[in-house]
């Protein structure tokens, strides 16, 4: 089958990305079961005669403002179609004045709400997508090559001259391994593709341990990058080296607030930098190669560093996965394939070819030229810098390569902050991570998710102090799990799907799977002391969790499954009952004194016409026998229980009650109705006991228990 033959396929199971993911359809089965639920259901009365017009037409008076109510009479309902309405912009606004301001506050930091029928123009072209989503990639090229290098300048400056070869090696995993992706894109164009990839064809543990991989890895990604671009700003500036981590913080929530604006917005912003930053690397590759040609390329001799360690396979294979962190970011295409414009896989497919092209131009290309100009790593100011100062000696150049350099590490992050969210989405709507992150804001993101990484990030990023030596040893693993996994499920899928040409794209995954393992297994045991053996110990401990919770909501699902209708016997449970004729109610009103708002809820339970018992709680026995005497005064309308608290708890008791009567009883409905008086001011609600609230609260862990309140409001 072909790329576009694939990708219609998927169209066509529903992969695109909207905010009716929270309300998936019923099963095939529920939905024969819900047929022949409503076939047995008997409604006493007409459903159509009610006391309103649920289309709320201008017949009769109109809506009016009330003391609790709006500010004014606004129409906040529209009519679309027959029984149809559509909720205004107004009809979002809360009630309170604290609550509209929090609104307008909103609005002025993040933008006004945008309509569900948006999530398909909220979208990127190929020129906004390639910044965003490359800037953790390119940026890597900042820190990657000098990762490598402090690895081999522990054997001493002779070791220096193994950089080249290791940077082909590495140009060769960048472009198998982009190379691999670009055949994923077509094949999956639903993004998540490590997960979803790893998922469908090797099983679901290899699945979920592809995005335990690949949440580590955004993760990190942002505390990489900003903290490599806080380091940037200090090597320019030494003054801020003390405020390292409040900057890193403050990068974290800005960086948070312009994501929650939404993805095209936020593309927007992070746009031009991204482009600086290539246009000024550029510039030092252009005009350092030139300088170098003058000499005949003839290296200058490094300044002479004495060896801490014996030049060694592991030290080499060390300095290789220390490299390869460059690479991190290469799958962030393959992930969000539905954020691009239609044909998405063709626009996606063709950005990643970009971002490979230009990787490995500026990776090589800082590799020779730093090999050229003799530089080694040294602390306090970044090889990158370094290589700037020599080839601007004057001039704006230096000042601006460490702008935009920084300015690209510390937006680096905008790629996680992309592709994490959405991951979170297709996991939930496997039911791997709570189904909240199924949830679109606003702007159309991911809010939920944009803030669990944001909060992560900033945790991760205050315990290692901002120190980005101290958090690359974490980078490798995750990522390269996730790269591995995704390759060898590539495999698998052309062994089954034997399109046109699968023997050529097959080999080609099974070199990048061969490649990506080789650096995970090299980082895992090369850099297990560094730290290394936190991803190696969290990512079993993700999928152990990700695992529970998909038991958790599949024992949910089977507790709320539509089934077909069986008659209930006499033990039967309240809440198996789904049909009207088959619930036996009754109503129980506590009652602790005789007042407006008591007899409202007494008339409110009466009214219902189902059997009805009132229950008191009396501290002791004069206090019960004086409460009867005022029941019998009101006319002993309702059946009265009196329970003799001698401890003067009620919650409790009550509580123990009404399980007493459930137990003798299962097949009951009780339904308690508790008046509960209702302040305008909040200032007053600490001048109350709140037993309502924690009566409620009591007995909504009771099985077969219905809570419903009759409030009575206070107007002052």
């Amino acid at each position: 089958m072909g790329a576009a033959g694939e990708h219609d396929d998927a169209a066509e199971r529903g992969t695109i990305v909207t905010p009716s993911a929270e309300l998936p359809p019923l099963g095939t089965e529920e939905r024969a079961a819900l047929s022949r639920i409503g076939e047995r259901w008997r409604e006493p009365r007409d459903p159509d005669e009610l006391p309103v017009d649920p289309t709320l037409g201008r017949s009769g008076r109109p809506p009016r403002p009330t003391r609790f109510g709006r500010f004014a009479p606004i129409e906040m309902f529209t009519v679309e179609e027959p029984g149809e309405l559509v909720a205004t912009e107004p009809a979002h606004l809360p009630g309170s004045r604290a609550g509209r301001l929090l609104s307008r506050a909103r609005r002025t930091l993040f933008g006004p709400p945008l309509s569900s029928a948006s999530v398909l123009y909220e979208r990127m072209r190929k020129l906004v997508a390639l910044p965003v989503l490359s800037s953790d990639l390119l940026s890597s090229v900042a820190y990657g090559p000098e990762a490598m290098l402090g690895v081999l300048v522990l054997a001493g400056s002779a070791a220096l001259g193994l950089s080249l070869p290791l940077a082909a090696l590495l140009v060769m995993l960048m472009v198998a391994v982009g190379l691999s992706y670009r055949q994923t894109i077509p094949a999956y164009p639903h993004g998540a593709g490590s997960y979803i990839v790893a998922g469908d064809n090797l099983g679901r543990t290899p699945g979920l341990a592809a995005a335990a991989g690949l949440m580590l890895d955004y993760v990190l990604t942002v505390s990489v990058s900003v903290a490599a671009g806080v380091h940037a700003v200090t090597s320019a500036l030494p003054g801020l080296t003390p405020l390292t981590v409040p900057l890193g913080v403050l990068v974290i929530a800005v960086l948070l607030a312009g994501n929650l604006r939404g993805v095209r917005t936020a593309g927007n912003l992070f746009v031009l930098p991204t482009y600086a930053f290539v246009v000024a690397v550029l510039a030092v590759l252009v005009v350092g190669y030139a300088r170098a040609a003058g000499r005949g390329f003839a290296p200058v001799p490094p300044p002479p560093v004495p060896a801490v360690e014996g030049l060694g396979l592991l030290l080499v294979l060390r300095a290789f996965s220390s490299g390869a962190v460059s690479m991190t970011g290469i799958e962030a295409v393959s992930n969000a394939v539905p954020a691009f414009r239609r044909t998405e896989w063709r626009n996606a497919r063709t950005t990643l070819g970009w971002m490979v092209a230009m990787l490995v131009t500026l990776f090589a290309g800082l590799v020779g030229l730093i090999h050229l100009d003799g530089l080694v790593p040294r602390s306090g100011e970044t090889l990158l810098s370094q290589l700037g100062r020599v080839t601007f000696p004057s001039g704006p150049w230096y000042a601006f390569l460490q702008a935009t350099t920084a300015l690209i590490l510390l937006l680096a992050a905008n790629t996680a902050f992309n592709d994490f969210p959405r991951l979170l989405f297709f996991m939930a709507r496997d039911g791997h991570t709570p189904r909240r992150f199924l949830h679109m804001g606003d702007r159309l993101a991911f809010s939920n998710g944009l803030i669990a990484l944001s909060v992560t990030a900033a945790v991760v990023f205050v315990a290692f102090g901002g120190h980005t030596e101290r958090l690359i040893p974490l980078y490798a693993v995750g990522v390269f799990l996730a790269f591995t996994l995704s390759q060898a499920g590539m495999v698998v899928h052309w062994r089954r799907h034997r399109g046109p040409g699968w023997h050529r794209r097959l080999a080609l995954n099974a070199v990048g799977a061969t490649l990506s393992a080789l650096v995970l297994v090299t980082a895992a045991v090369a850099k297990f002391s560094e730290g290394a053996w936190v991803v190696v110990v969290a990512v079993p401990l993700l999928v152990l969790l990700f695992r529970r919770i998909h038991r958790h909501y599949a024992t949910l699902h089977r507790a709320l499954a539509l089934h077909p209708p069986a008659p209930s016997g006499p033990t039967a449970s309240a809440e198996r009952e789904e049909l009207p004729q088959e619930v036996r109610h009754l109503v129980v009103v506590p009652v602790a004194r005789l007042n407006r708002a008591s007899l409202r809820a007494l008339a409110y339970a009466a009214s219902l016409g189902q059997p009805t018992l009132a229950v008191h709680i009396a501290p002791e026995e004069v206090e019960a026998d004086r409460f009867r005497e005022q029941w019998q005064a009101w006319g002993d309308h309702l059946r009265l229980e009196t329970i003799v608290s001698p401890y003067r708890a009620v919650i409790g008791p009550l509580a123990h009650y009404l399980e007493a009567l459930h137990t003798t009883r299962p097949e009951l409905t009780l339904t308690v109705i508790v008046p509960e008086v209702v302040l305008r001011r909040r200032w007053h609600r600490p001048l109350h006991s709140g037993v309502e609230q924690r009566l409620r609260t009591a007995l909504r862990a009771l099985p077969g228990v219905v809570v419903t309140t009759v409030p009575v409001h206070v107007a002052e």
